[in-house]
């Protein structure tokens, strides 16, 4: 007992230290589709599935609590506690009052309280639900607490405890309010049990930090996920040349085309498409600025020698003047600031015929005039590709990063800047602040940043690769500090004929990206993606030196060191204490051995690991689900023909819930899905025999059983012992970006047995086989763009037959392929595998492929490393 006490007073002191030092505190919670939806479509989360929490009579449930703005019905249930399967205490939001009471049984038990609007939609709100067999129920919030003690929980009782809506028998409801509840916390007598962050970017099941309970919620709207990954909007793809600017008050993208004008608002997901009465002459290089001043749309370009501004009257639809056609810029990339303190656009640096620029250009919208601004104080380093940002006012510019060099000539040896500097209006002056130290892949930068206090944010890019990706990063602008936030965008860079910048919307709290490319055939691909903010940051993700609390770092340092302490201690007391047993003690077959020479049991064995410790070429005690289902007994006799098809589909679907999901299938499930026309004590029976049938065929099989413990059916398998094909791809899948040359030929090995149960056909099956398709593609291309990876040609078409095995029309695998065949001077294969493409591609989608054998070749990044 002391023992456990102990451990569990270790665990909870760890996560602390770890809380503290990788933000735990920064989650964003769950979301709860409410009345707008339909009720089958409402969102639920259940601490215990399958099972009851038993918790004595000394017991507090507490979480933080927000309401989404904006819904019309706000009615529901929080949260309701069934005790013992028989009664309820329920914490519910009355409308009619805007108050919340806690129902006991069918009655009001006397407890409400009010928590204000303004609190309840702009902040979290912690309420503390506590239960006492002497003192009874009470609820805290806000500092105040409210207590019925005629309400007694039972001393031995069990609780099952349900967010939002749920199912349970005669307790199932739908009517809940369109809430948010993070940081839900269990204690007995005042002690942690259990703590549910809800930080979880995907899936359907929550884990517990503090003991690795899973929760598992229906229909979940995980607000982490859309401040970690960026939502694409609706590309559009224009004629000729264009540009994009941004209405901060409106919250409002213009996208400039020659004669369009497209609009994009921050909770939108397509353009608005507005045709103009003339066409403009874009010429190559032309940018685009909103002026917050007057409210109008204006179109700039600065050539060689000339520079011109034309203005967008919005309510005729029409330019007023016009750019004389076919010059090219002298500025590709420039950086811009708008300044209200002198009615003035700031344009500095950019790149044209062969030099960086570090001049300052001004135009004065009032009078319409250009000019050259003379810089005082540091020199600022000839460059482009650099982000630029400026505070509300426009009176100071941050210019961050960039390439090029002090000469400014493209011939001498330009490289990647990582300076920061600031600009003032006032004194004309540059200042160099910082200068980044980098520790990880070169980069360029977006052409904005966003400015925020003393913080800024910006989006980075490698521009040395065309397959690029941009990245969500945030700094300081007093220190050479900075993380990576978020998930990365795509990007293709081409140099100066792509474009890439970042806005960021203050009322809506969202970021807006968006990217440009202009095409060989004078077309501009334009996409645009969002974030919400403040974006998530994932622990351990800081890219570059910064400042530490030093003495708090020693203090978790010097904790660490005792806890080992401690765990060496005990670990020493306890071999002393198992020598006399240790001779009648075997390791069990095919244990996994650590570091240090010890067994690893089966709880430390059930971490996710890159391969199965299981020797799949012996086919014993095995089951191959790539290409048609076999399953290998112990001696290794294949008993695949002993499973009747209803067998097979049962098995299926309780092992692949099993394996990929950890929780099995209920029965009320399997009688929905092949008992359904049965009367509720026939299709009990029919599952009865299906069952006993079931686990006498797994009896032929060692270390794989069938089991109800959890509530639900499963298939409990020791993968130390027995292989899975599925079980090993899932580890590798969901490690890839750990993925090593001998993964990947692993991973080609499982699935060139073919595609995923290949002959199985079930509609509950298209899911699991259209997710395996996507990641298995997902997984060659990650890996593909690592430039360790792609030196190989004959490699490489290995790895574009994998895909096209999935993917028969796989475009990015048919440039793969022929490329590396031309780069063996094997032309003839080459052709051969585009005609072989053009048959499949027809067969398809009936209509012809739309790109030539020489296209497919110029547009691959693959055939320039050879």
């Amino acid at each position: 007992m002391r023992k456990a006490y102990l451990k569990r007073s270790i665990l909870i002191f760890l996560f602390q230290i770890i809380y503290h030092c990788h933000g735990y505190a920064q989650n964003y919670g769950l979301g709860f589709f409410s009345h707008e939806v339909q009720q089958d479509k409402r969102t639920s989360i259940d601490l215990s599935p399958g099972r009851d929490l038993c918790l004595s009579d000394n017991f507090s449930l507490s979480f933080e609590l927000s309401f989404e703005p904006g819904r019309a019905v706000y009615f529901g249930y929080v949260v309701r506690i069934i005790e013992n399967g028989r009664r309820n205490y329920d914490l519910v939001y009355n409308t009619a009052k805007d108050q919340f009471n806690i129902i006991a049984g069918d009655s009001l038990c006397g407890i409400n309280f009010t928590i204000s609007r303004t609190k309840l939609y702009n902040q979290w709100n912690k309420i503390v639900i506590s239960f006492n067999g002497e003192n009874g129920v009470s609820v805290s919030n806000d500092g105040k607490k409210y207590t019925q003690r005629t309400l007694h929980p039972g001393k031995n009782s069990c609780y099952k405890i349900l967010f939002g809506a749920n199912q349970s028998e005669q307790f199932s409801t739908t009517d809940i309010p369109p809430m948010k509840i993070r940081n839900i916390e269990i204690f007995k007598k005042g002690v942690p049990e259990y703590h549910w962050p809800l930080e979880e970017v995907e899936g359907t099941t929550a884990l517990d930090i503090l003991k690795g309970a899973k929760a598992v919620a229906k229909n979940p709207s995980w607000k982490t996920a859309l401040h970690a990954k960026w939502q694409k909007g609706s590309p559009v793809t224009v004629n000729g040349m264009a540009s994009v600017c941004f209405d901060r008050e409106r919250e409002l993208l213009y996208l400039v085309a020659e004669d369009t004008l497209y609009t994009y608002a921050a909770n939108d997901v397509i353009w608005k498409k507005a045709v103009t009465k003339n066409k403009i002459n874009l010429n190559q290089g032309s940018r685009s600025v909103f002026n917050p001043v007057d409210g109008r749309l204006y179109s700039y370009f600065q050539g060689k020698d000339t520079a011109a501004v034309v203005k967008f009257d919005e309510v005729a639809g029409r330019w007023k003047g016009n750019f004389e056609p076919g010059d090219v810029t002298g500025y590709w990339h420039a950086n811009s600031m708008f300044s209200a303190a002198d009615t003035s656009l700031y344009l500095f640096g950019g790149y044209g015929y062969l030099r960086y620029k570090n001049s300052i250009n001004r135009y004065h919208f009032n009078t319409g005039k250009w000019s050259s601004i003379k810089a005082k104080g540091d020199f600022f380093t000839p460059r482009y590709l650099a982000g630029a940002g400026a505070t509300p006012l426009g009176d100071t510019a941050y210019i961050l990063g960039g390439y090029g060099n002090s000469s400014g000539q493209q011939i001498i040896n330009p490289g990647n800047l990582y300076d920061m500097m600031r600009f003032t209006v006032r004194d004309r002056t540059f200042k160099k602040l910082y200068e980044l130290k980098i520790n990880r892949e070169d980069f360029a930068l977006a052409n904005s940043l966003i400015i925020d206090g003393q913080n800024y944010y910006g989006l980075i890019y490698p521009r040395h690769k065309y397959n690029s990706s941009l990245q969500l990063i945030s700094g300081s602008l007093k220190s050479p500090s900075f993380q990576a936030l978020g998930s990365q965008i795509p990007f293709l860079f081409h140099d100066v004929h792509s474009f890439a910048d970042l806005y960021y919307c203050k009322k809506s709290k969202k970021f807006v990206a968006v990217t440009l490319l202009r095409t060989e055939d004078n077309r501009t691909i334009v996409n645009v993606f969002t974030l919400l903010g403040p974006p998530y940051v994932a622990p351990v993700q800081k890219v570059a030196e910064h400042k530490l609390n030093s003495w708090y770092y020693l203090a978790a340092i010097a904790g660490l060191i005792s806890v080992a302490a401690l765990f060496l201690l005990l670990r020493i007391r306890n071999k002393k204490a198992g020598r006399g047993q240790e001779a009648s003690l075997t390791e069990p077959a095919g244990a996994a051995i650590d570091e240090v020479g010890e067994a690893v049991t089966g709880a430390q064995q059930s971490k996710p690991v890159q391969t199965s410790n299981y020797d799949p070429p012996a086919v014993k005690n095995a089951i191959l689900l790539f290409g048609d289902m076999q399953v290998f007994d112990a001696s290794g006799c294949n008993i695949t023909k002993l499973f009747t098809p209803l067998m097979k589909e049962l098995f299926l679907l309780i092992l692949l819930h099993s394996v990929k999901l950890g929780r099995g299938v209920s029965s009320d499930k399997l009688n929905e899905m092949f008992w359904f026309d049965k009367t509720e004590k026939s299709a009990r029976n029919n599952r009865s025999v299906a069952i006993v049938k079931l686990k006498s065929l797994l009896e032929k099989l060692e270390y794989c059983t069938l089991s109800k413990d959890s509530g639900y059916w499963m298939i409990d398998i020791d993968h130390r012992h027995f292989y899975v094909d599925y079980h090993s791809y899932l580890n590798m899948i969901n490690n890839r970006k750990k993925m090593n040359d001998a993964d990947i030929i692993h991973l080609s090995g499982i699935v060139q047995r073919g595609n995923f149960l290949s002959n199985s056909e079930y509609e509950w099956l298209d899911k699991f086989k259209s997710d395996i398709a996507n990641d298995i593609i997902n997984t060659y291309q990650y890996y593909l763009q690592m430039p360790a990876h792609n030196s190989d040609p004959e490699f490489l078409i290995n790895i574009a037959n994998r895909i096209l095995h999935i993917d028969p029309v796989n475009e990015e695998a048919l440039s793969l392929k022929c490329c590396s065949f031309v780069a063996l001077g094997k032309h003839s294969l080459a052709k051969s595998t585009f005609e072989d493409f053009l048959k499949a591609y027809k067969h398809m989608y009936d209509r012809t492929f739309d790109k030539d054998f020489h296209s497919v070749l110029e547009n691959s990044s693959h055939l320039k490393k050879y």
